[in-house]
């Protein structure tokens, strides 16, 4: 970690890290720890009480963040032709098809998000290898399959982000930038939060939300408190 300013170090010094904090309180303390040369990310990690070796425990899902991610996606449709204007028209990066699966198969992967068709994911199917290692295959869960191309580019652009709960039971998140006010980044993280306690899955026995921290790329992370969920 970079050399501490005085000011980020007093504000250090003052957080009591055996404290759970409302996501208010979480959202303000992030600001005033966070680095001061570079707009960095916030994130979250939420543990959850599920097993994720169990088809049945396993946490997936979208959400749109009122106040979206702060970051410029740059989004890859891979649609027909009849379908081009419509993403362009929407804000995709990059339109077209078999000329985009030519490059992928080649190695290029400089796109954030991808998005496509039903009609066209046989073509994609044979992409796996080199799209699902770094998270960019396309699936109807997350929205990025559909006919309605022009919706789904939108989305992806508004702040619409999808999760996943990894092996070890955490779901993390991005919920903006620390060049956000207080309020947008507590009011992002309410709506990720919320939309995951609506997940929970049925088969899931004892305490769903275990533990919820938020920290910026460089702050240490601060704990909130899971009562209220």
């Amino acid at each position: 970690m970079s050399k501490l300013s005085k000011k980020r170090k007093a504000s250090f010094e003052s957080l009591d890290t055996t404290v759970s904090y409302s996501v208010q309180e979480a959202a303000d303390i992030v600001k005033k720890t966070a680095p001061e040369n570079f707009d960095a990310s916030v994130d979250m990690a939420i543990r959850l009480g599920v097993d994720p070796k169990q088809a049945n425990q396993m946490v997936r899902g979208v959400v749109t963040l009122p106040h979206g991610t702060g970051k410029d996606l740059k989004v890859l449709a891979l649609v027909t032709p009849d379908k081009e204007a419509e993403a362009k028209d929407a804000g995709a990066d990059f339109v077209g098809l078999d000329e985009y699966i030519e490059k992928i198969k080649g190695g290029w992967t400089d796109v954030d998000v991808i998005i496509t068709m039903p009609a066209v994911m046989g073509k994609i199917g044979a992409l796996g290898r080199v799209l699902g290692p770094r998270g960019l295959m396309p699936n109807p869960k997350s929205g990025t399959v559909s006919n309605d191309v022009g919706k789904a580019v939108t989305d992806v652009k508004k702040g619409k982000i999808d999760f996943k709960v990894d092996k070890n039971g955490i779901v993390h998140a991005a919920v903006g930038k620390t060049s956000f006010d207080a309020q947008k980044l507590a009011e992002n993280s309410e709506e990720l939060i919320q939309t995951i306690v609506k997940l929970k899955p049925s088969s899931a026995k004892g305490t769903y939300i275990k533990s919820i921290s938020i920290s910026s790329t460089m702050g240490i992370g601060i704990s909130l408190n899971t009562n209220a969920f």
